[in-house]
């Protein structure tokens, strides 16, 4: 069990004054010693909410309604995942959200109630912690009775229940409960208000990306699956085809060239082009060899399922290495696929929200086999949806997000467009297919050398 930090946690609930046993005059300031926490939630639209809490008695200037909170008689609820540092705890952390996710997911869908995505964290890098905000317009009587037997059951004890309430004169506080047993009832903490933030420079999730979505080196993505191996059996088969593969393998004396995009771009056909135009070897990510585990990963929470497709790229690396010494490599997906879809699915909001240029986790990991040019082949949304709607395939959990959300999307195609060493170089993939194997050949030609 990971050790409880000592955080404000939060499980917000909103409900009318009258139904608690201190009134808001008698607010006790946040315990002494407990770091200051900051709040995100995101809102329809992708909207981000910033809030924070603060234990001074006196109002304070900022008295901004922070908009994830309902008016009564809506309620609010969420909680979230204490935070974690080592590997094996960040497993344990990923799991416990997921099944949170799966839960909430499972209770019966009620008129007018939403769940948002929730972090909470820290000035000067301090752990981030994720969660979700369940907004009920009209309230169940057992919602809350429910909710707290879901933090009892999968939360460490002991669990905590935080209550957002709205005052007399609009503005919301903060209660603080600790969940003892299901006989024991809850015991109050603290009691502070809620403000409105200003939204920070940088993104939260921005400084914990590396190495928990987008890795850095073989060894960080191993350490994560190593840690999986009682509870994924085929974490083990993937480590054991890891330790076949040569450490740093070398590219050969013919080019690699990756071709990546969305789904519904050309990818297939124009690999196909180029492999019979070049007489190359055509590979692709992730390698036959490790395809039957993709659903198993899929299923898992992101840190899990980033560490398994990170690894595929350097099995995937070998087998580059090997073709390369022999013919011209063709490369269907490769590293910054894997790059783009985490960062888009890790940053909350929009396209603003991501990462800066040349931020690191836009950079090629050292360790990894580079290749000599990589194709980012475009389409417009409308013409790429007329494509998958005539290829009558099965979308993965990715495509259906980048169909329905139009930012996951465009934060997919920014993140592609800010990789480096090497960059992704975009290729109009609207003309006739004869026009777009053209103009890659001509980009490869100069580049490459090859023709």
């Amino acid at each position: 069990m990971l050790p409880r930090r000592p955080l404000i946690p939060s499980l917000l609930l909103l409900r009318p004054w009258s139904t608690m046993a201190v009134p808001p005059e008698h607010a006790s300031p946040v315990q002494t010693g407990w770091p200051e926490r900051y709040f995100v939630a995101e809102s329809s639209g992708s909207d981000l909410v910033h809030f924070t809490l603060t234990s001074d008695r006196e109002r304070p200037a900022n008295r901004a309604r922070p908009r994830c909170f309902l008016p009564l008689p809506g309620r609010c609820y969420s909680f979230c995942v204490p935070a974690a540092q080592s590997p094996r705890q960040r497993v344990w952390a990923a799991r416990l959200h997921r099944k949170l996710q799966q839960r909430l997911s499972q209770e019966p869908v009620a008129a007018g109630r939403k769940i948002l995505a929730l972090l909470s964290y820290g000035p000067q890098d301090a752990a981030l912690e994720r969660g979700f905000l369940v907004q009920d317009e009209q309230p169940l009587p057992n919602t809350e009775r429910s909710l707290e037997e879901l933090l009892r059951l999968v939360l460490p004890a002991p669990a905590h229940l935080s209550v957002y309430e709205e005052a007399k004169d609009g503005e919301l506080w903060h209660a603080l409960w600790r969940l003892q047993g299901a006989a024991e009832g809850k015991e109050l903490v603290c009691r502070t208000r809620v403000v409105a933030t200003e939204e920070p420079t940088l993104h939260p999730a921005c400084r914990h990306l590396l190495d928990t979505a987008v890795f850095s080196s073989l060894e960080t993505a191993r350490r994560v699956l190593e840690e999986c191996t009682s509870l994924i059996p085929e974490a083990k088969a993937v480590l054991d085809l890891v330790d076949k593969c040569p450490q740093h393998p070398k590219k050969g004396d013919f080019p690699v060239m990756v071709i990546e995009g969305l789904d519904a771009t050309g990818k297939t056909t124009l690999t196909q082009a180029l492999k019979d135009s070049l007489n190359a070897i055509l590979l692709r990510s992730p390698p036959p060899c490790v395809s039957q585990w993709r659903k198993i990963f899929d299923d898992e929470p992101t840190l899990i399922r980033r560490a398994f497709y990170a690894l595929t790229n350097y099995i995937l690396a070998s087998e580059i290495a090997r073709e390369s010494a022999k013919s011209p490599v063709i490369v269907d997906r490769y590293w910054h696929s894997t790059a783009a879809y985490a960062i888009a699915t890790e940053i909350s909001g929009k396209v603003q929200n991501l990462p800066p240029l040349h931020h690191q986790v836009y950079h090629w990991p050292e360790d990894l086999l580079k290749p000599d040019i990589v194709i980012l082949l475009t389409v417009s949304p409308k013409e790429r949806i007329r494509r998958l709607l005539g290829r009558g395939m099965k979308k993965t959990r990715e495509e259906t997000e980048l169909e329905a959300n139009r930012f996951f999307r465009q934060k997919v195609e920014e993140s592609y467009r800010r990789m480096e060493n090497p960059a992704c170089q975009p290729v109009d993939a609207r003309p006739s297919r004869e026009e777009v194997l053209k103009a890659v050949l001509h980009l490869i030609k100069n580049q490459c050398h090859l023709l």
